[in-house]
């Protein structure tokens, strides 16, 4: 029996009950149970529970959570401020907006939670505007906590107050970057800005801020419930807790699956029934479209922060797009980078420029018109965008198309020789004219 078989769910435990979204469900089933728990203690207690349990952030960094709370500063002489990250627009990523649709009051008293430990009395949710069933949902939740007295003026007594605010994006990637998402949330063009000052120091109008993603934040009220020891008997040891992987692409059963940090694609693709039609696995994406890819002989790499990182890729938000045997890689990596040259913010030369370079010789190498200076090409662009640009955009864009042309080079040459052959069977007729 593997450690899939044996897991009880944790995240995603009320998501098939009956009006799951409900207040009087999420009560029903432990729900607000650890908010007057928490309230009871002291911030520093918080930071330090969370720190002990080892919980690592949700979005892609996996920079741990309890660390970046204490960044906060300790006094209050200036407003501090939590943000929530719901803008999820990771081609592939799909278990926030579920999670908010299914279980939204598990992110609210997260909420609550995170920002008593954090000295914040105002929390923004930041929600990517294309998703406006999952706002409505969002929205009709606070409304119920507020008029439960989990929200607002002196909560449950304890003196703590707090507002939260649902605020809708206008829908671009760019602002997933938590910079860019401040500056956005100010009303202003959402682009990177410079670092440092980081957030904890100057974030949102230039005051302490926390940003974190909503799993992340959503998995508190379990670790204020049951401890940290609780905890870090799922995963592994440097990444230990649930996790929710989004599969997607050529399996049978696409969706969201509640595994421990370190389950391996090969147990994630027996719970989604196996690959589709049968037809055998030929590569994927760890974490979404800006992870490396990786190919069949990754089928046991470990999922979580290490193991990724020790195969060559990351794991990124698990997004799993899982790809069969019938896919041209040099096609999927030009649809990839499409989306990136489109979602480019424009703000530094070396992404603006280089995903529109690369965007460029992808679409002349899939029309059979490519030459094998163009993979050549193709590697010296990436080598000047990675690690040069503003945000880590530039380097999510080259991702795919390195580690494409590392596995599957091949395929790459093989698109050269068809436009070589193409171009020796014009040449040759007027050859023959001419020596005639």
């Amino acid at each position: 029996m593997t450690e899939v078989d044996k897991l009880t769910p944790v995240l995603t435990k009320r998501w098939l009950s009956p009006n799951s979204w409900t207040l009087r469900t999420y009560e029903q089933l432990e729900g607000y149970t650890a908010l007057p728990k928490a309230l009871r203690g002291s911030p520093e207690q918080l930071v330090q529970l969370v720190k002990d349990s080892g919980l690592r952030g949700r979005g892609g960094a996996g920079f741990p959570a309890g660390v970046k709370w204490s960044f906060m500063p300790p006094n209050e002489d200036k407003p501090h401020y939590l943000v929530i990250n719901a803008d999820e627009g990771e081609p592939g990523t799909c278990k926030d907006i579920p999670l908010m649709m299914a279980d939204p009051h598990s992110l609210i008293e997260g909420c609550v939670i995170a920002s008593y430990a954090m000295r914040a009395h105002h929390c923004f949710i930041y929600v990517r505007g294309e998703v406006p069933h999952c706002i409505r949902r969002l929205n009709a939740a606070v409304a119920e906590a507020y008029q439960a007295g989990y929200l607002g003026k002196n909560i449950l007594g304890s003196g703590f107050d707090l507002e939260l605010v649902v605020h809708a994006g206008a829908g671009a990637y760019i602002c997933g970057e938590e910079t860019a998402l401040l500056d956005s949330l100010e009303g202003r063009r959402g682009q990177p800005r410079l670092k440092p000052p980081f957030p904890a120091a100057a974030g949102l109008y230039a005051q302490p801020t926390t940003v974190n993603n909503v799993e992340t934040i959503a998995s508190v009220p379990y670790i204020v419930n049951a401890g940290a020891d609780w905890f870090r008997t799922m995963g592994s040891e440097k990444s230990p807790g649930p996790k929710i992987y989004s599969l997607s692409g050529h399996v049978e059963r696409p969706g969201q699956y509640e595994a421990p940090l370190g389950t391996t694609l090969r147990e994630l693709l027996d719970l989604a029934g196996g690959m589709k039609d049968g037809i055998p696995l030929k590569f994927w994406t760890p974490g979404g479209s800006s992870t490396p890819l990786f190919t069949a002989e990754h089928l046991d790499v470990p999922l979580d922060f290490e193991g990724a990182a020790e195969a060559g890729s990351m794991l990124g938000t698990t997004a799993l797009q899982i790809f069969n045997e019938t896919v041209s890689v040099p096609w999927a990596v030009m649809k990839w980078t499409e989306f990136y040259k489109h979602e480019s913010c424009g703000k530094c030369t070396p992404c603006r420029e280089g995903t529109y370079w690369l965007t460029q010789i992808l679409q002349r190498m899939v029309r059979g018109e490519g030459t094998e200076t163009d993979i050549d090409t193709l590697l010296d662009v990436c080598d000047n965008v990675l690690g040069r640009s503003f945000c880590a955009l530039g380097d999510g864009a080259v991702s795919p198309i390195t580690s494409g042309i590392k596995y599957f080079k091949d395929e790459f040459l093989a698109l050269c020789e068809s436009n070589r052959a193409k171009g020796a069977s014009q040449t040759e007729p007027a050859l023959a004219g001419a020596g005639s």
